[in-house]
């Protein structure tokens, strides 16, 4: 078992070859035909990367060399990244979804705002500085989101230089407010007329949007709607994400089912950040339903991940847990209990404030 600060990143192994990380999964094998994704890729990069800040070793740094060599070879001669790689090694699409140069530039933060090498840094400025076009033309509100997270994550770290993606990270904000305020209706605290995947990436980016730019309507608009799909999501005092079997149109009831790993490690980073802008104890109460989610609070009662391996299942259905184990949901899962140490920090200095230890 090979444990990283807390993290268990045998599964990880065991799905990365030497191109990068292999999509899905039968059970926990790798399912090769389902090749490589660049979002993927993103998510083990932006892991690696953050833990090779607590643990500075050759394996580590394998790891991180694999993923950013694979979003290297993803630009696209037109703009951007691709997004589906074949297990030949072809591209399959002509440029990747809008969610896919989103999540890539967010990866490339962490390597930038790191303490990786200076080559490792300065591949991931020239791949920031040569998609920023792509960047400004996003349409999806997610991906959008993710370039907010992206150089929210630089400027928290001091790196300079930054003032062309500030531009577009404070442009994509404001599409953000604006979305909400064409959606959002007295019973319906929301961006859009539904609730999809992924949904707390985009109060989590005005959060973070809020705290560069105070002035602005971005902390409220995200404190509105965090709490909005706090309550959606929280049944019986445990997390029940929003199922991608029908999502959650205005006026329905949410589809129960197929819950993702990825709604809960969303929840979980904006629980922290909410509580980074709001001082609010009932936001790491938040992130406590939401990582314990993975450990077996859940409307099934059974745990998700394996915590042996570091592998976690790709859902819950209606008759039990998903038993593939891909990369998505392992990332998830991982990245969650990264985050549980940040959380009990803060706990801690939350508790130590309100008792006058501090």
């Amino acid at each position: 078992m090979h444990v990283h600060f807390g993290v268990v990143l045998d599964h990880l192994d065991r799905m990365t070859d030497s191109t990068g990380l292999i999509q899905h999964a039968i059970y926990n094998v790798p399912r090769r035909e389902s090749g490589y994704t660049t979002d993927d890729n993103a998510r083990a990069l932006r892991l690696c990367a953050r833990l090779w800040r607590h643990h500075e070793e050759e394996r580590m740094l394998n790891r991180v060399t694999t993923y950013l060599s694979f979003l290297e070879y993803a630009r696209s001669p037109r703009g951007g990244f691709h997004n589906f790689l074949s297990y030949d090694r072809r591209w399959l699409d002509t440029e990747g979804c809008g969610d896919c140069q989103g999540q890539a530039v967010r990866s490339l933060a962490e390597v930038l705002g790191s303490n990786l090498p200076d080559d490792f840094r300065a591949l991931a400025r020239e791949l920031i500085e040569s998609v920023l076009p792509t960047l400004a033309d996003l349409r999806s509100l997610r991906a959008q989101a993710y370039v907010v997270l992206a150089w929210g994550h630089l400027w928290a770290s001091g790196v300079k230089h930054i003032e062309p993606l500030e531009n577009v990270a404070w442009l994509a904000a404001r599409r953000l407010v604006e979305s909400f305020q064409r959606a959002a209706r007295p019973d319906w605290t929301w961006f859009e007329s539904r609730m999809t995947y992924a949904n707390a990436v985009l109060p989590h980016a005005l959060f973070v949007a809020g705290r560069r730019w105070p002035t602005e309507s971005f902390t409220a608009t995200a404190e509105a709607t965090f709490a909005f799909l706090d309550l959606a999501t929280t049944t019986d005092g445990i997390f029940w994400p929003i199922g991608n079997d029908g999502w959650c149109s205005h006026g329905e009831e949410k589809a129960l089912y197929d819950q993702q790993p990825v709604e809960a490690i969303t929840m979980a980073d904006a629980a922290l950040s909410a509580f980074q802008s709001l001082n609010d104890r009932r936001c790491l109460e938040t992130f406590r339903r939401a990582r314990d989610w993975f450990h077996g609070e859940n409307s099934l009662r059974l745990p998700v991940a394996d915590f042996h391996t570091g592998a976690c299942r790709d859902g819950l259905q209606p008759c039990g847990v998903n038993r593939n184990q891909g990369a998505e949901s392992t990332l998830a899962f991982l990245a969650a209990e990264l985050l549980d140490d940040e959380a009990q920090q803060m706990s801690g200095d939350y508790r130590a404030a309100a008792t006058g230890t501090a």
